[in-house]
Parts: structure tokens; sequence; C-alpha cells
């Protein structure tokens, strides 16, 4: 009986302990895999490769010798009828490709033939208001859960296996205009987040979750005025009201945070680019509207604002200012410094001291930006041409109309950039377009569009609209560009076999040399590309992939340039490739 009661005893010990002990995740990547992902070349499990987003791989197979032999290995459909803009960036990991799709969802496949290993389709309210299209750019790892936000301002963690929900978390009011797309970042076991929603006058705020449980741990609202949270208390205010903002403007004053952000190890800093002041008529609210159309390095630890650089003070052309910012250690002006740069919606491109945001040097990186005639390296500002800012509508008409360029949908869009350290260059997708813009009356309301402007996008070269740049970030001078017909609209990879690669509305995958731009190989996928390409090992072999399907803001806000290219197919694939055995 004694030996019964120890038995028992010990029982109810490993129960206790059982209880008490914190609970182990499934086999999946770690923190410290994450943060690693720029130099292990078996998995993709970041955006952006790698928490800096430097998106280069240190992979070499498959190079400037032998790329023009690359044939696809296998296409795996995502199937249905919800075949808009594909806009995802594969990840990668024990031999699984995790996709988003639009229309929120999410799709396993079997990394060495592209079988389905299931997919997840999020229940959307019809009441959702997406400004851009029903895109999704992405999903984060960790552990055993896959993790990707909603076009309901949702963020949904699955089951890497199964696809079944772990946890549902509701991140904003879609009934307010609030929307999601971007793919979140995982730092230190949380997973963080912005929010889309500038033209229904919603405010931008980046939000850290705990990855495990979903639960809010801070909130950092990105417009002076709205205060922030951490761990359920109030943690400061984000600047000093009415310092920027007239009245009560920076109560609906846009800003969205939502392209998500970039990780630095080395300073410790979240950094995110913020959106458009709204309305877009500038004339409604005088000031530099902080901390809109900026990027703003936010200590992942606490929620706070450590420092912002704001590209467009008082946006007047829905400039933004949302464009991924990316860390790089590199010599400017002889010194070798920690650096980071960003090509900004407006033209220019910037380049930072990462460690407290002090602008070093801006230059254009697209055709003729007339909003400003420099950028004033002691200020950090624009120089404006005031001529170029469309005029203050009356009562009930509308304002002047200028022609500005670049046009509202950016010298860069959303897609993301890439950093190669071997030819210390970076590689911009950009359009070269302008607009007449004309600002109107507008007030707010609930859920409704809270613009006051109009626009048409129009061409301003007879051979191309699209150009892929490569940008010397000690100068700012453009080394080399590839032109093309269509706007470029999707993302770019680098590596170490000396390749670029992007893709086209035209439907090509096209790969170029890193050093002079020439053009080496490419592949028509039967849909525009507008995903971002992705590389790995698998097997002792390179495969490169990415997502086909054409969608996205420009053929649905693109004016005369979308009519040219209207005929695209839409589609839904991805696309594998590697070198034939």
């Amino acid at each position: 009986m004694k030996g019964m009661q120890n038995i028992l005893a010990a029982g109810a010990a490993l129960v206790a302990v059982a209880l008490t002990a914190p609970a182990l995740a499934e086999d999946g990547p770690s923190m410290d895999q994450l943060m690693n992902d720029a130099a292990t070349t078996g998995d993709v499990l970041t955006y952006g490769i790698g928490p800096q987003q430097q998106r280069f791989s240190p992979l070499a197979a498959i190079n400037t010798e032998n790329v023009a032999r690359m044939v696809p290995a296998f296409a795996a459909s995502l199937g249905g009828e919800k075949q808009r803009g594909q806009e995802s960036q594969p990840i990668v990991y024990d031999g699984v490709i995790y996709v988003t799709g639009s229309y929120s969802r999410l799709f396993a496949f079997d990394a060495r033939n592209g079988e389905k290993l299931w997919e997840y389709n999020h229940r959307l309210p019809d009441g959702i208001m997406p400004c851009c299209d029903v895109v999704n750019r992405g999903a984060a790892i960790h552990g055993d859960k896959v993790i990707f936000a909603t076009l309901d301002a949702r963020l949904v963690a699955l089951n890497r296996k199964t696809g079944k929900v772990i946890w549902n978390k509701m991140t904003a009011d879609y009934k307010a205009g609030y929307s999601a797309t971007a793919a979140p970042i995982i730092v230190k076991n949380l997973v963080i987040t912005g929010n889309s929603g500038g033209e229904f006058g919603a405010v931008g705020e980046v939000q850290a979750r705990n990855v495990d449980t979903g639960e809010l741990v801070w909130t950092r609202p990105v417009i002076e005025g709205h205060m922030g949270t951490l761990n359920g208390k109030d943690n400061g205010l984000t600047g000093k009201i009415n310092a920027t903002w007239q009245g009560d403007m920076w109560k609906t004053g846009g800003g969205a945070t939502w392209l998500g952000g970039t990780y630095d190890p080395d300073t410790n800093l979240v950094f995110f680019g913020t959106g458009n002041p709204a309305p877009w008529n500038s004339h409604l609210r005088p000031g530099d509207n902080l901390y809109t159309a900026s990027t703003v390095a936010i200590d992942p630890d606490t929620g706070v604002i450590k420092w912002h650089y704001q590209t467009t003070p008082n946006d007047g052309w829905d400039f933004d200012g949302v464009n991924e910012f990316i860390p790089f250690d590199g010599t400017f002006g002889g010194k070798k410094m920690k650096l980071g740069a960003k090509a900004d919606r407006n033209g220019y491109f910037y380049v930072l001291d990462r460690t407290n945001g002090r602008l070093l040097n801006a230059t254009p990186f697209v055709m003729q930006p007339n909003w400003a005639s420099k950028i004033d390296l002691k200020t950090g500002r624009p120089v404006y041409n005031a001529e170029n800012r469309p005029g203050a509508p009356g009562t009930a008409e509308k304002g002047k109309p200028v022609f500005a360029t670049p046009s509202f949908l950016g010298g860069k869009n959303w897609m993301p950039m890439a950093y190669s350290p071997d030819t210390e260059m970076f590689y911009v997708p950009s359009n070269d377009w302008g607009m007449d813009i004309w600002n109107e009356p507008i007030a707010y309301k609930k859920g409704a569009a809270y613009l006051g402007a109009g626009f048409t996008i129009k061409p301003i070269a007879e051979d191309h609209i699209g150009a892929l740049r490569a940008v010397d970030p000690k100068t700012g001078k453009i080394m080399w560009e590839y032109k093309n017909k269509a706007p470029l609209w999707g993302g770019v990879l680098t590596t170490r076999g000396n390749l670029v690669f992007t893709g086209t509305p035209e439907g090509y995958l096209k790969a170029f040399d890193a050093k002079t731009g020439k053009e080496l190989w490419k592949f028509q996928t039967g849909s525009g590309v507008v995903g971002s390409p992705v590389t790995w090992e698998q097997d002792g072999e390179q495969y490169v992939a990415v997502m086909s399907g054409w969608g996205g803001a420009v053929p649905l806000w693109g004016g005369e340039v979308a009519k040219t290219f209207k005929e695209i197919s839409q589609g839904g694939s991805l696309w594998v490739f590697k070198l034939p055995k």
C-alpha cells in the first residue's frame, strides 16, 4: 500500500510539473532561426529573407553563367474563382511552401512536387473596404504556427501542419474602413503588424501581440495625440496634441502603417513607414501632420518611438511614406556607418543614419519629380514647388488642377526593393508616371472614402512606365536601368550568383546581371507577376519561386495607364524553377 502511495505521490508531482512548466511549441522555426534567416539557405522563414529584409540570398548555384537554362520544376494553382492580385512572398520550411492568396487565403504546398497539402479560406464579411484590391503580401512562421493578416482587419494563426485555427484576433474595426494586407514580422516572440485604411480616415497604428496566444502586448498609434499602451496600460502620447495638426483633424489623420515593418537586431529597432495624411486635400490640415509620410523607429520591447524622419511634410499628393526602410552597413563619406535606405513614393531615394534618423542623402530615382526641386540635406525637408501643389477648393467646386510627378501610385509603391552586399547596390522597382490632380470639398464620415481629391494618371515617357534601377546608396547615382512598357508592381530578389529577379505585368519572371543590368532569362507565367520572388536550397539544388496573378492598385486606380494593360489575364499560381539535371 505504501508503494502505491509513493506512485500516486510521484504521479501528482508529475501533474504539478506539467501544469507549471511552460508549454513547448511543436517542432518549428525558433526566434534564433528567424533572426538568422538571411544566412541560411535551406529555407525562407521571414518576409524579406531576414529581419532586415534585404532580400539577398547567399546562394550561387544558379548564376549568370547558367540561369539561361533554368526551367519550371512545377506550378501549383490556387484554384477557385478568387483570382485577383497575388502579391504574396512564399515562406519555405521543412519541405513545405506557404503562400497567401487574394481574399485572405493561405495555402500549404509540398515543396518537391507542388501538391496542395491544405488550404485555409478566411470567412470575410460583406462590408470590407480595402482601397487597393483584395491582396495579401505574405505570412509569418514561428514554431507550430503560420500567421497572416486578413482584409477584415484580423490576425489569424494556423497550425502549420494542418491549417487549423490556433487563434484569431481582431486588430481594428473593418466597419470604420480598417483592413490589413501586410505580412507580419516576428521579433522577440512578438508578432508585430500595421494597419490599412488611410483613405477612410483610419489612424495608423503598430501593434505587438504574444506570438503564442495573440494577446495584445503594446500598441503605438503613429498620429500625434493618440495614446499608446503597454500591457493594457497607458504608455504615453504619440507626439503632442495639435503640435502639427489643427483642431480635431488628428483624430482621423490617416497615416496607415499598411506595408508592415523591418527589424534591425543591431540597434533593436523596428522600422515602420506611415502612409498619407487624411484627407488628401492638404489645405484642410495646415502643418507637417506628424507622423504621416514618415519612417518611425520603435523600441520593440516597449512600443515607444525612438526617432522619426518625415519624407513629405503636409503631403498633398498621396505620396505616403510607407515604403520599407532597409537597414544595411556601409561606408558614407568615408566612414563606416549603420545605415538605412528607403525609396519613397515621392520619387526620392533616402539614406539615413539608422541609429538616430539623421538624413545623409536624398536623390531622385525616377524621372522628373516636380513637386519639389530638391531635398535640403541640412534641414532634411523638401524644397516645394508651390505651383505643383493642387489648389484649395471652394465651398462647392474643385480647386486648381496641377500636373504632378510622380503620380500618387508613386515612384515606388508597395513592391519591395533588394540590397546586395556583394555589389553594394539597391535594386529598386520603380515607375515613371505623372497625374492631373485637384482638390475637392470633403468631410469625414465613418466608413466612407475620405479623399477630397480627384486625379488622372498619365505616362510621362513614350517607351516605358516601369523601370528596374540599380542605385548606389553612397552617391544616389543610378548605375543601370531596365525599362518595362507596363508598370512594375512586383518585389525584387538578388543573390550571390550575381543575379536580380523581378516580375512584370506582361507575365514574365526575369533574371538580370546584378552588375550590368543585362537581361539573362525570362519565363512567361500566364498572368502578371506582382509577387516577390524567393530562393532556397533543397535536395542539393537551388530553387526559385514566385506567385503569378495580375492585380493590385494599378488596374483599379491607374486611369489612362490601366486602360493600356486591360488585356492582362488574371491568375493565381505558384511557379517554382530550377536548373535541369
